[in-house]
Parts: structure tokens; sequence; C-alpha cells
């Protein structure tokens, strides 16, 4: 991109500037560290000049928005012709509760649902079972049978809105039972937009939230990769899904290499099926986190759309250009919120939904204010929504696309994160891959060793949290907050109708249909056709997970020292 003998004269210049004046200014404004790094422990340099980048070739490693390798962006007009996706995420109580919610939040200008599940029906438990008392509703809308899902889209057209469900090892249930509410309001299945989590190799190092061993969990995020490649076009069958590495204490590099590398593992295993890759490659979305260091996190959207477009044409060898795409999904952090003066982390959310913005994502959930005492109150989730409107309608940020290209730093630091992104992933391919990594406890060890730095940091006053370890308010009380809590008739009212179902449901062919799925999963099928047949039989969420419990066993947590 430049001339070498500019370069040079940039050089000499450079290393005047570093000998006189440089020295002058810092010997009466010395600067606040000794030396600066980010999240990911990369140093930051004083100053970036076109030295930093003087190795890059503008068509092999930026092109145009629109063409290979996708680093300014997947669409040509990027958001001067669309904006991207509001999807804020919701899901509390009951059905009818949360259907509330989403009618609330589309009526405030949200342009797509965003479900939260309770712990129950993320671990397979219904809300009757004794591992769901005083979880039912609490921390998302409980789902036990189609009848809920039923209730949850009431009078919500499936055909008109895409609903993503972040749900993982559960995920082929709980889009069965989508399917079969779309089936009932006569929705064609190939008109269903939408996306399911169901990103299982990530909850073995990350969520936690683990069902199965991992490789059961594999199959299963498979199965729902293959059937939607077959039977739902317009589906997105996979969030793969770095927001959750992130907020588990990984770098932004972590969560960059490690999300990329289970997105590996799922083409793998979905090829090892008969598929050819752009049969389903388009189709594959990605979920990160945007953390507070603001370019930081804009290099890393860059280099994450940059790298996986070379992974799906050099390694997987794709032709569609589609099957190159990372479609993202980005959600300001979550661990950052802090409890300690509220109303700062509007500003934080701010800053984050900005990173996003800048670095190209489709879609973007606000955090609201409160979420670090309680579920979002209206007001808080039509705040977060609102700090999306005005970036996108008054900042102008949204009028050209990728306006930070070019920049020495973004530049270099968009490298940087890509070549020790690789770096990461020879390492996990030398191990044997990702279900290989989880069985050494690598991905675990990382990511714990990284939580650990930053919290350290934060306690010794190395990394200053506004409100929490510098500028905290004392004697002074704090800005009073609604605080949203779930009434315990919810459990109640669930337990209720769940009973209610298994009551006057056909039990017989329950039965049936439930040994139908046992045979199934011993015979190693996909298993998505027997599902959709069970959940319309009004089985439930735990009894269908039941039966893969006793075909597949429970994963037990690896110890990590």
């Amino acid at each position: 991109m430049f001339d070498k003998e500019r370069i040079k004269e940039i050089e000499k210049q450079r290393e005047r500037w570093e000998n006189t004046t440089l020295p002058k200014w810092i010997s009466h404004h010395p600067e606040r560290r000794k030396e600066f790094r980010n999240h990911s422990g990369m140093q930051i340099k004083r100053v970036y000049t076109p030295e930093d980048i003087q190795e890059m070739d503008y068509m092999r490693d930026l092109g145009f928005p629109g063409e290979y390798p996708f680093t300014r962006g997947l669409h040509a007009t990027m958001y001067r012709g669309r904006i991207w996706t509001m999807r804020m995420f919701a899901g509390y109580g009951t059905a009818e509760d949360t259907n509330k919610r989403f009618k609330y939040l589309l009526s405030e200008g949200e342009t797509g649902l965003s479900t939260a599940f309770d712990y129950p029906t993320i671990m397979g438990y219904d809300s009757d079972h004794p591992m769901a008392r005083g979880e039912v509703g609490v921390c998302g809308v409980a789902v036990s049978s189609l009848k809920d899902m039923e209730i949850l889209f009431d009078g919500i057209p499936l055909d008109k809105v895409t609903t993503s469900m972040t749900i993982n090892g559960p995920a082929s249930t709980l889009l069965a039972m989508y399917v079969a509410v779309g089936d009932k309001q006569g929705v064609p299945r190939e008109k269903l937009g939408g996306t399911t989590q169901n990103d299982n190799l990530k909850e073995f190092f990350a969520q936690k939230l683990c069902i199965f061993p991992p490789k059961p969990s594999l199959k299963l995020s498979t199965d729902v990769i293959e059937y939607c490649a077959r039977h739902l076009p317009k589906w997105n069958p996979i969030s793969i899904s770095g927001y959750h590495i992130r907020e588990a204490g990984a770098t932004a590099l972590q969560e960059l290499a490690f999300t990329l590398y289970d997105g590996i593992a799922y083409v793998e295993s979905t090829l090892e099926r008969g598929l050819k890759v752009d049969d389903f490659a388009p189709r594959l979305s990605f979920f990160f986190a945007s953390h507070n260091d603001f370019f930081e996190e804009i290099a890393k959207f860059r280099a994450a759309r940059r790298l996986w477009a070379k992974i799906m044409k050099e390694r997987f060898h794709a032709k569609n250009p589609r099957s190159m795409w990372m479609r993202m999904h980005v959600q300001t952090s979550g661990c950052t919120l802090t409890a300690q003066q509220p109303l700062n982390n509007i500003v934080r959310t701010t800053i984050q939904a900005l990173a996003a913005v800048l670095g190209g994502t489709q879609s973007l959930h606000t955090n609201s204010f409160d979420e670090a005492l309680c579920l979002p109150t209206e007001e808080a989730v039509r705040v977060a929504l609102r700090t999306q409107q005005i970036i996108a309608y008054e900042s102008g940020v949204a009028d050209t696309v990728d306006p930070l290209a070019g920049s020495y730093y973004i530049e270099a630091l968009t490298n940087e994160m890509e070549e020790k992104a690789m770096e990461y992933i020879q390492k996990i391919d030398d191990m044997g891959g990702a279900i290989a990594a989880i069985e050494k406890g690598f991905f675990q060890k990382e990511i714990a060793n990284s939580a650990y730095r930053y919290q350290r940091e934060i306690d010794e006053k190395k990394r200053i949290i506004v409100g929490v370890n510098e500028y905290t308010i004392k004697g002074e009380e704090e800005y009073p907050l609604k605080i949203l809590r779930v009434d315990p008739k919810v459990e109640e009212e669930q337990i209720a109708r769940l009973q209610k179902v298994k009551r006057e449901r056909d039990n017989r062919k329950v039965k049936e249909v439930l040994e139908k799925l046992h045979y199934a999963a011993e015979k190693d099928e996909n298993l998505m056709p027997t599902i959709i047949e069970a959940v319309k039989a009004y089985a439930t969420l735990g009894e269908i997970t039941e039966v893969l419990r006793k075909v597949y066993g429970e994963y037990k947590e690896l110890i990590v020292i």
C-alpha cells in the first residue's frame, strides 16, 4: 500500500520526533503508565504510522464491502441500505408474561425477537421437576411443553418476525416446538426465520450449562444444522457463541480464536453427514460480546470476518461467497455492568454498542442499566433500545461503510488479532481438535487464567472500573431503582398448566413416540423429525431430554487444576 522510500522517510521522521519533541513533552507531562496493554495483553504503541501496516495489501486484506475477504463488511452498502436488526433479549416468568414483553418491544421499534429461557428449561427439566424448584421463570421464560410455546407466540405471526432462541442442550426440542407453532399458524416451514443458539461445545468451557457429554452434544447440534439445511432454509441452525466465552473471563483474542474453532468443529461434523459445505455454511451465524475496550472490539469484529472467510475458502474449499460470510449478532457485555452507580451502565452500553456498529454487526442487543441487579424493567429496556436507535439515526456512523478503515491503529490491531488467533487455532489443531481440547481442559485453563488476571488488575487498581474501585459514592444515596421481581405464584401457575397438559393429552401416543425417539437415538439417526412428532403429541421438554439422558448419559464436570 505504501512506497518503500516513503516508509523510510516516515521512519526517519518518527525517530526524529522520538528524540526531540517527545522527551521534552514527557518531561513536563509524564505518561500515566510505563506501558499500555489492551484486554488481550497486546501492547499498545504510543503512536501508529504507515510503518505498522506497510505489508498490508489493500485488495488482499481489505477489499471492498460485500466482497472477499469481507473485512469491510458483508454487504456492499451496509447500514446505508438497511440498519442492523435491533434484537432485544427478553424472557421471564410465564409464557404470558414474556408474550406481553415481546409485544411491548415490537411496539417500541424492536425489529427482531430474542428469547431468554429459565434455567430449568435450559437444563432440560420440566417446571415440576424437583431440580426446578425456586428457578421457574426467574432468569427467563419457562417452557415445558408445546402449550407454553403456543402462548409465548400468541398473536405474533411467525412469518412476519425473526426469532432468536438462546438455548443449547435442548435446542432441538425448542426448535421443534417453534416449528409446531408455525405449522399451527399455517406458516410454511420455508418461511420460518430465526436462530437457535445450539452451540453445545462452548458450554463445556464457558457457560457450563451442559446436559450430555461432548460427543453426543456435538451430534445433537449437527442434527439441527442438517435438518435446517434440508427443511428450514431461512433458519440459522446455530449461533456459534463467543459471547459466553467472553463472559466467562476470556480475552477478546481468546473469544475470537475459540469461537472460530468451535465453528470449524461444527463444519467438520456436518461435512461428515455427507452435506457439501455450500449446502449449509451460508446459514451459520455467530454471536459475540462487545466489551469496554473500544478499538480492541472493533478490530476483533473485523478480524473475525476476514479470518472466517479465509478458513471457509482455504480450509473447507467453499465456493459460494455467502458460505464465507460471518453473519454476527453482538450483545453488549453483561459482565461489565455494575450494581454500583447503575446509570453508569448506560454509558458503558453506548460505547460497546457503538463499537459493534463500527465493527459491522448484522444484529445487536443492548443491555439494560439495571441488569446487574434484576431482570430489566420496561423503563431500562426502553433506554437500552433507544441507545441503538440514537446511534442508528442521530450519530451519523451508519451513513458510510466501515468508516475506520485505513486507521493505522485499527488496521494494525486487526492484523495482530488475526495473526494471534491463528496461533491459537494451530495449537488446537495440534491437540486433535475442539473435543480433545475440552477433554484436556485447555480452553478451561486459558479462560480461568485470563479471568484471574483481569480481576487482579481491578483489585490492584491497575484497571479502573468507575464507581467500583474508583470514583465511588460514599455516604450518598444511590439512584433509586425499580426492581423487577418474579412473583412466586409464577411457579405454581406454570406447574398447574403443565400438569393439565399431561392429564389431557393422549398419553398412550406420548409413550409410543418417546419409545420411537429412544430407538432413533440408539440408531444414531437425525432426531429432529421424531422430536417434532413428540412435541406435537405434547410430550414435554423434560420427558424428551430424559430419553436422551438414558441413551447418551450425563456430563460430569472436568476438574481443571
